[in-house]
């Protein structure tokens, strides 16, 4: 049971490894000037992503024994509350929207 958010969190960095790399399209393809709150958000998510990948590096290095088991616990941990945190907000901004449509005109 312990091992579920591991492999949970292992998954989630191999599918992201996995996909094209690049900047963000859905921004960039529609604002020519972006907004601050549209750079507040891809700074987020940039931070998001560097936790997720420092994750996987030192997971990496504990696999080759250069790691301490406690740094490789923490580093799991902290993406995997990274993730909780980005899900939650992402939650949070669907509902916002949706909310926005239903607003009589």
């Amino acid at each position: 049971m312990a091992l579920a958010p591991i492999q949970n969190a292992a998954s989630a960095i191999s599918a992201y490894a996995k996909a094209p790399q690049g900047g963000s399209p859905g921004l960039d393809a529609r604002d020519t000037q972006a907004s601050p709150f549209a750079n507040m958000l891809k700074g987020a998510v940039q931070q998001a992503i560097n936790v997720q990948k420092n994750s996987e590096a030192v997971s990496m290095a504990a696999i080759t024994d250069r790691a301490d088991m406690t740094q490789v616990v923490t580093a799991v941990a902290e993406a995997e509350a990274t993730l909780h945190a980005v899900t939650s907000i992402r939650d949070k901004m669907v509902e916002a929207y949706k909310e926005i449509l239903r607003m009589p005109v």
